[in-house]
């Protein structure tokens, strides 16, 4: 989809900024920090991305 809308001349593709609010950026901190404790006490993490995921597999 996105090739396809590069093609056309009045076609603008820009970098998302919503990422840099301060409440996108408390989240961003307050989640990574969950993620190092989880994996630190459990090995664990429930944002963890492993390879059986990428493979679509449960």
């Amino acid at each position: 989809m996105l090739a396809r809308l590069l093609t056309f001349p009045n076609v603008v593709v820009t970098g998302h900024q919503a990422f840099f609010t301060q409440e996108a950026l408390q989240t961003i901190a307050e989640t990574t920090l969950r993620n190092v404790r989880d994996i630190e006490e459990t090995g664990r993490s429930e944002n963890e991305v492993t390879s059986r995921l990428l493979k679509g597999k449960s």
